[in-house]
């Protein structure tokens, strides 16, 4: 073969394996070529396989092996450089000044046959075959000598196989040979499925300090905090002579306040608390009653009614779409005021859209509508939504809205979401007898449940708005604002969800007009942050730099305070008392007008906190208040400078 000099190039050939006993046949590689020097650089793709191959015939038919290992009257010969490259064990007792490195044969004490047989085929082949026959004696044997690939691997084959009926063996396993990994795994996993895992004999094999590790992990369970103490001194029942000497320390693992008293006295009367020492049960009684009453539990922060148990799950301020420095996204990610991070949470799984409705039904978020452009021509608008389940990290598609819409309110009243007005590619032609005659086209109600939507009436004024906000008040649902074609608004319509009318006597209207605006409930109050409204001299949009709050049954308005930094677009959720305003513009301008700026209103103090910064700009995103897992080990959010 002639090699051309004009140029360095690579080329990859068959290699035959002819006779070679040791060899694996043909195989591929590849060679370099560097003109300058007429040198070849050649590398065989199939070498290792090659070495392996040959190492593991030579050990089979015992040439050049060096050290006998001696287990349980069987003998297997090996290669200590072998051994020593897969195993730390072995690397030390033939590197190291220890006895074992001059000596032909080795005494492995604490070993079986048959492990160390899987971990030498491992050795010279790379390949293990793993099964729960043999699975407890190749982790032994791979723990004592050090094959930490091998350990590894079991540690995954368990965890693959695990259930609820093997659950306890596999935490034992896990503990005995210290895979903390595992260990965290399984805990998880039996707290995520202790309704079932509870009810089967295994569980009543648990010990004292499984049990007590159980209950005071940070994970989350699929019970509520009543079962939990009933799963508990079901337990204790179980064995209660033993069991009860750990009963005063597994008790107070228990969340009380999370337990209604007529929960409580319940519990008390059943049977397993019969068999239970009376001074026991009063000391049930005395510590609930001491949650209850105490001044720590009066200031913390309950989990809602609809959440099922708090047990490893935090409030966070969840963002969800938006634009940011490269355009709009479906990313959606949180913030754990416990953690002080931004983490990446999930996306949604459809084409990137923005303007779509987000509301939060028993901790789980809909995302639904929106719209988005195709290959940057028209703006097209969708009818379809989405439900995120945080605890099992899951999306669901739901049944399509009856209209297409964006720029609209969403807004959850007990199982239903109630969607109204926005912009649709439909309603561009209609009038407002259009409208009244084509019923529901403005406005419709989803019932989580039924997954499908029924139409509701439409606005008593006649109007058509997009841009507004909407908030749940008890039974009604308060709306606000918007535009009604190129008018922005500051009246405010009520729809009763008990009557299914709107309401006809007259409210009070906003302090100005606002459109693009935030309104949130707490503890009765409707506040109205964010937002911006036309000057009727020049025509240029103006920031409204209040946030007022509306009470509904005295039907007045006051002004809380004064956003330090007012924008365009920014997203406001409420968090554990605290009003967060997250991004957006800080003016109309084209360029540099996006921001990143985080700011807090603490409303129990009425006082604004210390500023905070998301890691990049971001805006027309919109903000809830979801219950997230704790123990989720998401990606944080990475800044970047968008100008480099």
């Amino acid at each position: 073969m002639i090699i051309s000099t004009e140029s360095n190039f690579s080329l990859t050939i068959p290699v035959g394996g002819g006779s070679d006993p040791y060899s694996d046949g043909n195989c591929v590689s590849s060679m370099k070529v560097d003109n300058s020097l007429n040198e070849i650089e050649f590398e065989s793709v199939g070498h290792l396989g090659v070495v392996l191959s040959g190492l593991n015939l030579l050990r089979h038919k015992g040439h050049l092996t060096d050290v006998t290992l001696k287990t349980e009257d069987q003998t297997f010969q090996a290669h200590r450089v072998v051994l020593a490259s897969c195993s730390d064990y072995f690397r030390a007792m033939f590197t190291d000044p220890m006895r074992e490195r001059k000596q032909s044969d080795i005494l492995l004490a604490g070993v079986s046959a048959p492990g160390v047989r899987f971990l030498l085929d491992y050795i010279y082949t790379s390949k293990l075959s793993l099964s729960l026959a043999n699975i407890q004696e190749v982790l032994s044997a791979a723990s004592h000598l050090q094959v930490t690939q091998v350990v590894e691997a079991c540690s995954n084959y368990l965890q693959s196989q695990l259930d609820c009926e093997n659950c306890v063996d596999v935490v034992t396993i896990a503990e005995t040979y210290s895979l903390d990994h595992l260990r965290t795994k399984v805990y998880r996993f039996m707290s995520e499925n202790l309704a079932t895992f509870s009810k089967l004999p295994e569980f009543h094999r648990l010990s004292a300090g499984q049990i007590e590790h159980l209950l005071d992990n940070d994970f989350p369970v699929d019970v509520p905090e009543e079962r939990v103490l009933e799963i508990l001194l079901n337990w204790l029942d179980v064995q209660s002579t033993s069991r009860m000497a750990h009963a005063h320390k597994l008790i107070r693992k228990i969340n009380f306040h999370e337990i209604h008293p007529a929960h409580l006295t319940s519990i008390m009367g059943r049977k397993m608390c019969s068999h239970l020492p009376k001074s026991f049960l009063s000391r049930i009684q005395t510590l609930a009653s001491q949650e209850h009453n105490s001044e720590e539990a009066s200031q913390c922060d309950l989990a809602p009614a609809y959440l099922l148990n708090s047990r490893g799950m935090e409030e966070a301020v969840v963002k969800v779409g938006g634009f940011g420095p490269h355009g709009v996204t479906n990313q959606i990610t949180y913030f754990l005021p416990s953690l002080g991070r931004w983490r990446h949470l999930t996306s949604i799984p459809h084409v990137e859209s923005s303007n779509f409705g987000c509301v939060v039904v028993k901790n789980e978020l809909y995302v639904l509508g929106g719209c988005f452009n195709q290959s940057l021509q028209e703006e097209h608008i969708h009818p379809f939504g989405f439900r995120f389940n945080p605890r099992h990290n899951k999306w669901s598609t739901l049944a399509p809205m009856h209209r297409e819409r964006c720029r609209f309110s969403a807004t959850a009243v007990g199982q239903s979401i109630y969607v109204m007005g926005g912009c649709s590619e439909r309603f561009e032609d209609m009038t407002s007898e259009d409208e009244i005659q084509q019923t529901g086209a403005l406005c419709e109600r989803y019932d989580v449940d039924e997954d499908k939507w029924y139409p509701v009436g439409p606005f008593p004024d006649g109007s058509v708005r997009s841009q507004h906000s909407a908030v749940r008040h008890h039974n009604l649902i308060v709306l606000s604002g918007g535009l009604d074609q190129d008018v922005t608004l500051n009246s405010i319509l009520v729809y009763n969800v008990t009557t299914t009318s709107w309401n006809t006597q007259e409210t009070r209207s906003m302090p100005l007009p606002r459109a693009d605006h935030v309104m949130l409930c707490w503890r009765d109050r409707i506040y109205f942050s964010g937002g911006w409204f036309e000057d009727e001299v020049n025509g240029s949009r103006t920031l409204v730099d209040s946030i007022d709050v509306y009470d509904v049954d005295s039907n007045s308005w006051v002004v809380e305070t004064k956003i330090p930094t007012p924008r365009f677009h920014a997203g406001s959720a409420i968090v554990k008392d605290k009003l967060y305003i997250i991004g957006g513009f800080l003016s109309e301008s084209l360029f540099d007008r996006a921001t990143g700026l985080i700011e807090c209103y603490d409303l129990v103090k009425r006082t604004w906190c210390a500023n905070e910064v998301y890691p990049y700009e971001l805006w027309e995103h919109t903000c809830a208040s979801l219950y997230i897992p704790r123990c989720r080990d998401n990606m944080d959010v990475i800044a970047y400078d968008v100008k480099t």
